[in-house]
């Protein structure tokens, strides 16, 4: 990779946009700091200029008072000597404006006297301050008028030379500070921009590999719970999720696949032996209503799986009506006590509350059929199941099915609910392995959840748990 493509690389990267705003708002501060200490010394440095020029005219006012004018003179002379003709100059003026005594000026001979400034100081006996610009110059001069005699003005004059310099150390010293501050900004600002993304880099690279096929990748968490750590929980948590997702899918297509095989295989073999031997009608008549009920048999298993697919994507829109909880288990236990007395077994319909809660009659009727159908094919001769209805958890219902039969194993228990799962007893027994997936998605569907407890060889109890107003409300209806 070429050097242009590497600066091009990184021109683009988040950190060089975060360390270019760093800088950039180091340097705007930093600015805006500088002009206001810049304002703040001239500040300072001009009343300094301004209390120095005030106090030499109080001692000129004291001397004219004291000693008289030819005093004051001899003391304004030995002033601007001391201090340098360059540096400072004095002018006595009458009212009028006319000059009678000044240093030598042969120096400042281009400031003349202000007459405005007069005026205003003959009107309010308040010193006037001004500040002169010579083109010729590069340091301003600043002068006050003031009323030091009757009759008499003094004009007392002041380089601001030593301002001037300062200002310009602290511009040059400013401007070096700045080149490696700024230098030391774009360090820090690359170097804190990149700590600060090293995580988000971290979750990239495992996207990559992710996306590779390594499902298993999961990001580090420093448990320092910023918001990279936030980030970095959230998409493990949508790994798991994704990886649960995609070992369900191919479970499901690996059993989709091993039911569709039994009851195709028995359709093509009723029909090629229909096709072969076959001889009179009957047999014909028998061999498509054998194809019909194969056929029945699947599109209830495909409807089945679209369901539970559906609810579990909370996409199912539920045919919301007033339903009667204990007629509806009352009337299942009836259809269903024709197989149990088949069986053998006894199916006590307890005394049932009498509850009704707003649902979808249809899913709660398969789900009620489901349990009771699951406790007869599991539970021996002999044997008894109860059935109750009572009310729930924040006045819901609960309606409970108790049998006595082969009971599931601790290692079967937190699975029996998953898709086409069937515990070892249970594969010699008729049936796709959905009936608690479909009776888990309709209790869910109404907002409830279903829950068992068991013990091998003494038997299961079923609990479905649904509020009297059910949540869902999605887009789809199941049919």
């Amino acid at each position: 990779m070429s050097l242009k493509t590497r600066l091009i690389d990184v021109y683009h990267t988040l950190a060089f946009r975060l360390t270019l705003w760093y800088a950039g708002i180091f340097m705007v501060s930093a600015c805006v700091a500088f002009f206001l200490f810049c304002l703040l010394i001239t500040s300072v440095i001009r009343q300094q200029t301004d209390q120095a020029l005030l106090s030499e005219v109080r001692t000129f006012s004291s001397i004219l008072s004291g000693q008289g004018t030819e005093a004051v003179k001899r003391q304004a002379f030995i002033q601007a000597q001391a201090a340098g003709e360059k540096k400072i100059f004095f002018r006595m003026l009458y009212i009028t404006g006319q000059v009678f005594s000044s240093s030598n000026m042969s120096y400042w001979q281009d400031i003349g006297i202000s007459r405005d400034a007069v005026n205003r100081l003959l009107e309010s006996r308040v010193p006037i301050f001004d500040t002169i610009n010579l083109a010729d110059r590069k340091h301003q001069i600043r002068v006050l008028y003031a009323v030091v005699g009757p009759g008499m003005i003094m004009q007392l004059g002041q380089s601001m030379e030593n301002h001037t310099r300062i200002i310009e150390v602290f511009r040059r010293v400013f401007i070096i500070t700045m080149v490696v501050l700024l230098a030391a900004a774009v360090v820090v600002g690359w170097f804190m921009a990149r700590r600060a993304l090293v995580g988000v880099e971290t979750v990239t690279r495992t996207a990559r590999r992710i996306s590779d096929g390594s499902l298993e990748k999961r990001v580090p968490v420093k448990k320092r719970v910023d918001e990279i750590d936030q980030l970095a929980l959230t998409f493990n948590q949508m790994l798991d999720r994704i990886e649960t997702l995609v070992k369900g899918i191919k479970e499901m297509s690996d059993n989709i696949a091993h039911d569709l095989k039994s009851p195709i295989t028995r359709i093509r073999g009723t029909a090629e032996v229909s096709l072969t031997s076959g001889s009179s009608l009957k047999e014909y008549q028998s061999m498509a209503a054998g194809t019909i009920e194969e056929c029945d048999r699947l599109l209830d298993m495909i409807n089945t799986m679209l369901f539970i697919s559906r609810t579990e994507a909370g996409v199912n829109q539920l045919d919301c009506q007033q339903v009667d909880i204990t007629a509806l288990v009352r009337d299942a236990c009836d259809i269903f006590q024709s197989p149990a007395e088949d069986k053998r077994i006894a199916l006590v319909c307890g005394e049932l509350e009498n509850i009704s809660i707003k649902g979808d009659m249809r899913l709660i009727q398969r789900l009620v059929a489901n349990l009771l159908d699951n406790a007869i094919n599991y539970t021996p001769a002999q044997g008894r199941i109860d059935v109750m209805v009572s009310t729930g958890v924040d006045h819901g219902v609960q309606i409970m099915v108790e049998d006595n039969g082969i009971g599931i194993s601790g290692g079967d228990l937190e699975k029996i609910f998953e898709r086409f799962y069937r515990c070892d007893p249970s594969r010699s027994q008729a049936g796709t392995g959905l009936g608690l997936s479909f009776a888990r998605a309709a209790a869910r569907a109404h907002g409830g959840e279903i829950t068992v407890t068991s013990e091998v060889n003494k038997g299961s109890t079923f609990v479905v748990v649904l509020p009297k107003q059910t949540w869902v409300d999605a887009v789809d209806s199941f049919d």
